[in-house]
C-alpha cells in the first residue's frame, strides 16, 4: 500500500479531476463551463491554477463564449474553509476576455440562475491581493442603448504608492457617449481597519459627471466608506440610466457631499448644491433591496432650500424646468422651452411616466425658506411626498402667502393604466397685497379665504384637469382695490382716466365672493361678486380645460352717477393662452338697483357662511353683507345660561 501511495503520488495529474471540477461548474451555473489544464500546488496557502477557462453564453445566444481567461491563478487559505470560509490572499488574472449582451427580451448573459443556499450557511470570500493582466470587457444592451469597452489591468507599486487597478471604460452609455475611469489599491481585503482602501472614480456620460474620492473600509463586503461625491448635469433625469432612481426633469444641477453605505442604505448626506437658480441641500438614503417591502427599492429624502425658483420645480408637473435666460440654461432647454411656449396650449401635457412611477418608493420632506418669482406670490413652501407602488400623496403641500397660507393635499393613484387623482385646497387669510406688489399698475390689500376641490383621471395634468369634477370658492373682504380695476370692469373711461392720473386713489373693498364649479372640465360662474363703494362688479360666464378657452363676462353696478359711464360689460373670450377683452357689442336693456341686484344673487348663499367664517375668521364684511341682504344667518350654539333658573321656573309652574 505504501508502495501504491508512493506510485500514486509520482504519476498524480490534476487534470483527472478536471471533468469532475467542468461537471460542478456547468450545474453550479447552469452553463457550460471548459478549462483547458488544472494544477494544484499543495501548501499553505495552497496555488490552483486554471488554463484556458471558458465559461459559455446561454445557448439562446449568438456569441458562443462569455468569458475567456487565459490563465487564473488562485492562492488558497485551506483552514478558513472548515469555517464557511473562502480566503484568497492572492488572485491573478491573466487576458480576461468579456462578452456581456443582452438578448431580445432584455436578460443579460452575466445574470446567472443559482442555487438558493440558506443564509445561516452561506459561505463568505475575501480576497487579498488581486492581479489583472490586459483585461479587456465589451458591454452591449440594445435596449438600453449602451456598448462601450472596458479595460483593465493592475499597476505595479512603486517606491511611493501601492499596487493599484486601474479601469477605464469608452463608448455609449443609455444612448450617451461615455468615458470613466476607476483607481484603487490592488489590495482589496484583509486589510488593517487603520488603512482603508483608497478609491478614486470618475465618469462623463453624456451632460452628467460624476467625481468620487475617498475611502472603502471593506469593499468587497460594503462595510462602510468615507467618500466625497460631486454631481453635476444638465437635467435630474438624466441619472436614471445611471442610479435606477426615477427623477423629474429639471434645470443644470450641481452637488456636493459625503457618500457611505450603512445598514443596507447608500447614503449621501451634508451634501449642498444648486438646482438651476435655487439652492438644495440636505440628505438622501437609498435603500437598494428593502427588508419585507417587496423588490422595489426605497428612497428616503431630507431637503431644503433656503431660496427657490418657482420655475426650476415645473418638470415636477410636466412643464419645461428652469428660469428662462438663467445663466445655466442649455441650448437643448431652451429649445424645449420655446417648443413649449410656440404652442397655443398652456396646461403641461407630458404623460406620466407609470413604469418610473411605479419602480421606487419615495418618501421626500422638503422645505423652502424663500420662493423667488415674478408671476405668483408664494412665500415659501412645505411638501411631505411619498410614492409608495405607484400610489403618490402629498400631504401637505402648503405656501405661504403674507401672513396666510394656501394648503394642498393631493393623491394619486398610478397603480392602473389611466391614474386616478384627487386634491384638496384650503386658503385662509392671504394676504392680497401680497399677491398684487408684483403689479406695478394695480394694488390693493385684503385677506384671501376658501377651499376648492376636484376628483379626475388621466396621465397628463392636462388631461386630468379636461376631464375634473369639483369646485372652488374663495371670498376675500377687509381691504382696497386701485379704483381703476373697478372703472375698467364697467368701462367707466372718466373714473379710469381719473384713476390713472391718481383721483381717487382707491377705492374699499367690503367683499369678494366667487363661486365656480367644475364638471368634466368645465368651470361654470355659480356666483362672482365684487362688492366695493364704488360700485358692484358682476361676473358670469366659463372657462373650458378641455380645450382651454374662456368665454367670461364682468358688468358693474356702480353706486353713483358717473358721466363717462358706459353700459356695456366687459368680455373676455378665446384661448387662455391669448384671451381677448374688449366691451360687449350690445348695451345692457336694463340696470337694477344694486341692492335688488345682490339680494337676489345672494339670497341662495347661505351655505357658504361657514366656509367664508373658515377662510376669514368669524367676524369679516363678507358674512355682514350677506346677512344684510337676506341670507339666514349661521344658528348659534345652543346656550346654557339660565337653563337651571328656567328649569327650577317651570317646576315651579309646574
Amino acid at each position: 500500500m505504501l508502495l501504491a501511495l508512493v506510485v500514486l503520488m509520482a504519476l498524480w495529474d490534476w487534470n483527472w479531476l478536471k471533468p469532475l471540477f467542468e461537471a460542478r461548474a456547468s450545474a453550479a451555473l447552469n452553463r457550460d463551463v471548459r478549462i483547458g489544464s488544472l494544477d494544484v500546488v499543495l501548501g499553505k496557502p495552497t496555488r490552483i491554477v486554471f488554463d484556458a477557462l471558458v465559461i459559455a453564453n446561454p445557448p439562446e445566444m449568438v456569441e458562443p463564449t462569455m468569458v475567456a481567461v487565459d490563465r487564473l491563478s488562485l492562492q488558497v487559505d485551506p483552514w478558513p474553509l472548515f469555517r464557511g470560509r473562502v480566503v484568497l490572499p492572492e488572485m491573478a488574472i491573466d487576458r480576461p476576455r468579456g462578452d456581456l449582451a443582452t438578448d431580445a427580451s432584455g436578460k443579460g448573459n452575466w445574470e446567472f440562475i443559482l442555487p438558493v443556499a440558506d443564509p445561516e450557511e452561506a459561505w463568505s470570500l475575501d480576497i487579498g491581493t488581486l492581479s489583472i493582466n490586459d483585461g479587456s470587457i465589451h458591454i452591449t444592451d440594445l435596449q438600453h442603448q449602451s456598448d462601450f469597452q472596458v479595460l483593465l489591468h493592475t499597476e505595479k507599486a512603486s517606491a511611493d504608492e501601492q499596487a493599484q487597478i486601474v479601469v477605464t471604460a469608452k463608448g455609449t452609455y443609455a444612448g450617451q457617449p461615455i468615458t470613466a475611469s476607476l483607481v484603487g489599491a490592488a489590495v482589496l481585503g484583509l486589510r488593517d481597519p487603520s488603512d482603508p482602501y483608497k478609491v478614486t472614480f470618475a465618469a462623463d456620460n453624456g451632460p452628467t459627471r460624476i467625481a468620487m474620492h475617498g475611502t472603502l473600509l471593506d469593499p468587497l463586503h460594503f462595510g462602510g466608506a468615507n467618500v466625497t461625491l460631486e454631481l453635476r448635469g444638465s437635467d435630474l433625469s438624466g441619472l436614471y440610466p445611471l442610479t435606477g432612481i426615477p427623477l423629474p426633469p429639471s434645470p443644470p444641477y450641481q452637488f456636493k457631499g459625503t457618500l457611505d453605505y450603512r445598514e443596507n442604505k447608500i447614503r449621501f448626506t451634508d451634501f449642498t448644491g444648486t438646482i438651476g437658480s435655487s439652492d438644495l441641500a440636505g440628505e438622501v438614503f437609498y435603500e437598494p433591496h428593502p427588508r419585507n417591502r417587496g423588490s422595489r427599492p426605497i428612497v428616503t429624502a431630507n431637503l431644503g432650500s433656503q431660496k427657490i425658483v418657482l420655475a426650476d420645480l415645473a418638470g415636477f408637473i410636466g412643464g419645461s424646468p428652469g428660469k428662462a435666460d438663467a445663466p445655466n440654461e442649455t441650448t437643448g432647454q431652451k429649445i424645449k422651452r420655446d417648443k413649449q411656449e410656440a404652442k397655443p396650449t398652456v396646461l403641461p401635457d407630458l404623460p406620466i411616466n407609470l413604469p418610473k412611477l411605479r419602480a421606487v418608493d419615495f418618501h421626500i420632506s422638503y422645505k423652502g425658506e424663500r420662493i423667488e418669482t415674478q408671476k405668483t406670490p408664494l412665500d415659501d413652501i412645505l411638501a411631505v411626498l411619498d410614492i409608495v407602488d405607484g400610489q403618490v400623496t402629498l400631504d401637505p403641500l402648503s405656501f405661504g402667502v403674507g401672513s396666510g397660507h394656501i394648503e394642498m393635499n393631493v393623491a394619486l393613484d398610478g397603480r392602473e393604466d389611466l391614474v386616478h387623482a384627487s386634491a384638496d385646497v384650503k386658503f385662509q387669510k392671504v394676504d392680497l397685497g401680497r399677491i398684487m406688489q408684483e403689479i406695478r399698475l394695480f394694488k390693493g390689500a385684503g385677506t384671501i379665504g376658501g377651499r376648492g376641490r376636484i376628483k379626475s383621471s388621466g396621465n397628463s395634468l392636462k388631461t386630468m384637469l379636461g376631464r375634473g369634477d369639483g369646485e372652488l370658492q374663495l371670498f376675500m373682504t377687509g381691504g382696497d382695490l386701485t379704483a381703476i380695476l373697478v372703472d375698467l370692469a364697467g368701462i367707466d373711461i372718466g373714473n379710469a382716466v381719473l384713476s390713472l392720473l391718481g383721483v381717487p386713489r382707491r377705492t374699499d373693498l367690503r367683499c369678494m365672493i366667487a363661486d365656480l364649479e367644475l364638471k368634466n372640465g368645465q368651470v361654470e360662474t355659480r356666483t362672482f361678486l365684487v362688492d366695493t363703494t364704488e360700485a358692484n362688479v358682476i361676473g358670469s360666464g366659463r372657462v373650458n380645460l378641455t380645450d382651454e378657452t374662456i368665454d367670461y363676462k364682468l358688468k358693474t353696478e356702480p353706486k353713483h352717477t358717473n358721466v363717462g359711464w358706459l353700459r356695456a360689460p366687459i368680455r373676455i373670450t378665446g384661448p387662455l393662452k391669448f384671451p381677448q377683452v374688449a366691451p360687449e357689442a350690445r348695451p345692457l336693456a336694463i340696470r337694477g338697483a344694486a341692492a335688488v341686484a345682490l339680494g337676489v344673487l345672494l339670497t341662495p348663499l347661505a351655505a357658504l357662511l361657514p366656509t367664508i367664517q373658515l377662510g376669514l375668521g368669524e367676524d369679516n364684511d363678507c358674512v355682514a353683507m350677506l346677512r344684510a341682504v337676506g341670507a339666514p344667518p349661521s344658528p348659534p350654539p345652543p346656550s346654557t345660561k339660565g337653563k337651571g333658573h328656567r328649569a327650577r321656573k317651570q317646576d315651579a309652574k309646574g
